[in-house]
């Protein structure tokens, strides 16, 4: 048996149709919702790291083949092993494993399966090159490479380096999605972690326009008192 089959068995002997009956709630799964059509084993995120460990020789073309299952936790699987994949990637193929993902974004179609991806593939691989392929995500009509160009700048801002992260959050101001205003909150945020003063200067630049989720996501670490004076603007 290979590893993707060894990894489905894996994964569905730790289904709970209780939890994928939550989930799909959760995730928005209903017509119309982000999540539309998207189906669910039940199977929480700490188990599939622990079946992903305990399989080591999965290979970058094994994710990608698990990464097209209709089920949700088995694209996080494949996420993750990708992730795992990358990092141990030689320099010359990580450029390869780069394309290939953001030539799949049809399957990384949820915010967790972004968000446990984009800073550590994307935003790992542009760290040191041109940030130009993030705003052009940015500037994507499709939800989740919008999202992909945002949450990926979280690996920048963690080597203090914030300019991709105004600068992608001023492109999706006024985006019209609920999870873009929560993703660039929290990036925001992040960012008011290293330069509070920037982080000031954004908000007095754009508070009157922001979305309100934004705002909030973008303002939650800072003290009761400032929160208050900038959700009165």
């Amino acid at each position: 048996m290979n590893d993707i089959a060894q990894i489905r068995r894996d994964l569905r002997s730790h289904t709970d149709r209780q939890k994928a009956r939550h989930a799909t709630r959760f995730f928005r799964t209903g017509k119309g919702e982000y999540g539309e059509g998207d189906r669910f084993l039940g199977i929480t995120v700490p188990a599939i790291r622990r079946i992903i460990k305990i399989h080591p020789n999965a290979s970058i073309n094994d994710a990608f083949s698990l990464l097209t299952s209709p089920w949700h936790e088995e694209r996080l699987a494949a996420l993750c092993i990708l992730v795992r994949a990358y990092r141990q990637a030689l320099e010359k193929d990580r450029k390869a494993i780069v394309k290939r993902y953001l030539s799949s974004t049809q399957y990384i179609n949820n915010w967790d399966l972004v968000d446990v991806t984009a800073p550590h593939i994307v935003g790992e691989y542009f760290l040191h090159r041109s940030h130009a392929p993030l705003i052009k995500l940015a500037r994507s009509s499709n939800l989740w490479k919008k999202r992909i160009a945002i949450v990926s700048t979280h690996r920048f801002i963690r080597e203090h380096d914030l300019d991709s992260t105004f600068m992608i959050s001023n492109i999706l101001l006024n985006d019209t999605h609920d999870l873009i205003h929560k993703a660039v909150g929290w990036m925001l945020r992040e960012a008011g972690k290293r330069d509070i003063n920037r982080l000031r200067s954004f908000l007095r630049q754009h508070v009157h326009v922001m979305p309100r989720t934004m705002l909030r996501y973008a303002i939650e670490k800072l003290s009761e008192s400032e929160r208050r004076k900038w959700l009165e603007k």
